[in-house]
């Protein structure tokens, strides 16, 4: 209490705690079992930097903050964690580390021969023409036609015979426009990749589309024959829960390991797939830019 020769006790008076506490008698601090160094709140076992909410097993920074996850924490569940540089490092070399482990080349873009066939929603990883292997019959028939039918049409024309010699002559154009006609059927024939399905087009006159979701892929595999390897191309064998589709075998397709890489990557990692490519296209605008 203040002093009795103070003024007279007004409890609405605004200084009357701070006079209060300023005439109490300060008490004497004995080092060895005062409150200030000793057992007593201060710093001993107290609330304050012991057991208690500040510094101890509380929520400040207890429990979730030990562990370093609280910053991490979402309301409505954990966020997805990001991926790191090195993950997509991994992503862009092969186990070795020395190449590139990317099918190449590769267009941004579907060409409109593709576009026609995709819906908005989907997002377009890539096409592939069969290898040029593909076109190995009709080359070795057309090379073996223009050799044979052309010393029969030399042959004939020695000989006065004009009407074989005509015969001869349509018979290497018909065997040619087949040749042609195969050509321009690889042309158009593609293998496509996108981020919800495989699917190969192919037809000049009548058009075939066979399509597979990826969610629907059970099994993968591709086959390569020792010239397979040696040229760079092999067979895709898909399976789809044990039933029967048209797109289940496709032959003759290049860089069989580094497609059949890119596919499964797809199927368990479409988030680094995004990743990676919109880290590769921020470098492009930033070079464009530059």
């Amino acid at each position: 209490m203040g002093s009795p020769s103070g003024p007279p006790y007004d409890p609405d008076d605004p200084d009357r705690a701070r006079r209060e506490r300023d005439t109490e008698p300060i008490p004497r601090i004995d080092p060895d079992d005062g409150p200030g160094f000793g057992a007593g709140p201060g710093y001993g076992a107290g609330p304050s930097l012991s057991g208690g909410a500040a510094f101890g097993d509380g929520p400040g920074y207890a429990g979730e903050g030990r562990s370093g996850r609280a910053w991490a924490r979402d309301p409505e569940g954990y966020p997805e964690q990001p991926i790191s540089e090195e993950e997509l490092a991994g992503l862009r070399v092969d186990a070795s580390g020395m190449a590139p482990r990317r099918v190449l080349p590769l267009e941004d873009e579907p060409s409109s021969l593709v576009a026609r066939y995709l819906f908005p929603t989907e997002r377009y990883r890539g096409e592939w023409k069969r290898h040029w292997i593909h076109l190995t019959t009709p080359i070795i028939v057309g090379i073996a036609a223009t050799f044979v039918l052309g010393y029969l049409a030399g042959f004939l024309a020695g000989r006065d015979v004009g009407a074989l010699t005509t015969i001869a002559v349509l018979l290497w154009f018909a065997v040619m426009g087949w040749v042609a006609w195969r050509v321009a059927d690889w042309y158009y024939d593609r293998f496509i990749l996108t981020n919800k399905r495989v699917m190969v087009v192919n037809g000049i006159i009548t058009r075939r589309v066979a399509m597979m979701p990826l969610v629907r892929v059970t099994d993968m595999k591709y086959e390569q024959t020792p010239t397979g390897r040696a040229l760079n191309y092999g067979t895709f064998v898909l399976e789809s829960a044990g039933q029967e589709q048209a797109l289940r075998e496709v032959k003759n397709l290049p860089n069989p390991n580094e497609l059949y890489l890119r596919v499964v990557e797809e199927m368990y990692e479409p988030q680094a797939v995004e990743a990676r490519l919109g880290k590769e296209a921020d470098e492009a605008k930033a070079d464009d830019g530059a």
